[in-house]
């Protein structure tokens, strides 16, 4: 009876050993190239974006997380960064089709824009190069509308 449940414990484990191995990614998986090889061929960024959370929105902030694919959001602008690879960007911003945007290159993995009124608002999110150039099909646009709120209630965590 022993040797049955060592056997049976055995199996468990070694089962748990491989179902971890099967689900682990590397950490190229999760962050991409390293920036000490040149990547050849680069596939197309790729721009992702979840909903704003309604979190925020109960309080006239839209924070929406993003994520990008083949691509670094960084600092870096001009010319000559158009040869880093791998591959650099940064993004735009519009709010409500204002003639104006901003460009965030935190890479902080959400977009914060407080003090919104109350009613339907619309957000653009560009994934764009150095250059400032939108990469194309990767622009993102959320309508959605914040309630009626206090606008002094969010603290934004300071």
């Amino acid at each position: 009876m022993t040797s049955i449940k060592t056997l049976v414990a055995a199996a468990v484990a070694a089962g748990t050993v491989l179902a971890t191995g099967a689900f682990a990614q590397s950490a190229r998986d999760i962050r991409g190239a390293s920036p000490y090889v040149a990547v050849e061929n680069e596939p197309a960024p790729k721009l992702i974006v979840d909903p704003p959370l309604p979190e925020g929105l109960a309080q006239g902030v839209f924070w929406a997380q993003y994520r990008v694919e083949n691509l670094r959001i960084a600092q870096v602008f001009g010319a000559g960064a158009r040869q880093v690879s791998p591959r650099v960007g940064h993004l735009h911003i519009n709010v409500d089709d204002l003639p104006w945007w901003w460009a965030d290159a935190s890479d902080n993995n959400t977009v914060d824009i407080a003090g919104l009124s109350a009613g339907q608002h619309k957000v653009k999110i560009s994934l764009v190069d150095t250059d400032h150039n939108v990469f194309p099909g990767q622009e993102v646009t959320l309508t959605f509308t914040v309630p009626g709120h206090d606008k002094m209630s969010h603290s934004h965590g300071r």
